[in-house]
């Protein structure tokens, strides 16, 4: 069986690099993977409660995870632990890659939070995406990360929200 397969199953690493080191690592169930989209399901894997002000994660908080072979974003379903839907944080990363048993995904800095009930859109942390010094060192990057974010916001504000995204 391919590295890549679709048959694959059981436990991935999420492996999220940033600036060329592993910013975290978790582990995941896979859920599916059909080639180029893969989904994986993981509890928070944070230490104890993050505070964004528009949202908290927390332990017994559940991401089901969206990653793309071919898209320069990821999308992450967040839910409680009761199962009330928060949200879906994106992260915009080049395309992931499956290696093994590990899922690599590099951290571009730019994100997107859209609430569960659609009213809160918010793109984030562009400010250390312009520090990041992207732009210089991969301008084909850059702009293949801002157009990853425009299509979210624009996804994201559409009623369907991202949900479109991720059948």
């Amino acid at each position: 069986m391919s590295v890549n397969s679709a048959e694959r199953a059981g436990e991935l690493e999420v492996v999220l690099v940033k600036a060329g080191r592993t910013k975290i690592r978790y582990r995941s169930e896979l859920v599916a993977d059909d080639g180029n989209h893969l989904t994986v399901r993981a509890a928070w894997a944070g230490d104890g409660v993050r505070d964004f002000g528009f949202v908290r994660f927390e332990p017994g908080d559940v991401f089901t995870e969206h990653y793309w072979r071919d898209r320069w974003y990821a999308v992450k379903e967040v839910r409680a632990g009761d199962g009330t839907l928060k949200g879906w944080y994106c992260d915009v990363t080049r395309p992931a890659v499956l290696d093994g048993a590990e899922l690599v995904v590099e951290d571009l800095d730019l994100d997107l939070w859209r609430s569960a009930d659609g009213t809160d859109v918010l793109r984030l942390d562009e400010d250390e995406f312009a520090e990041s010094g992207l732009a210089e060192r991969d301008p084909e990057a850059a702009t293949a990360a801002v157009a990853a974010l425009d299509e979210l916001e624009q996804r994201a504000r559409t009623r369907e929200g991202l949900t479109a995204l991720l059948s």
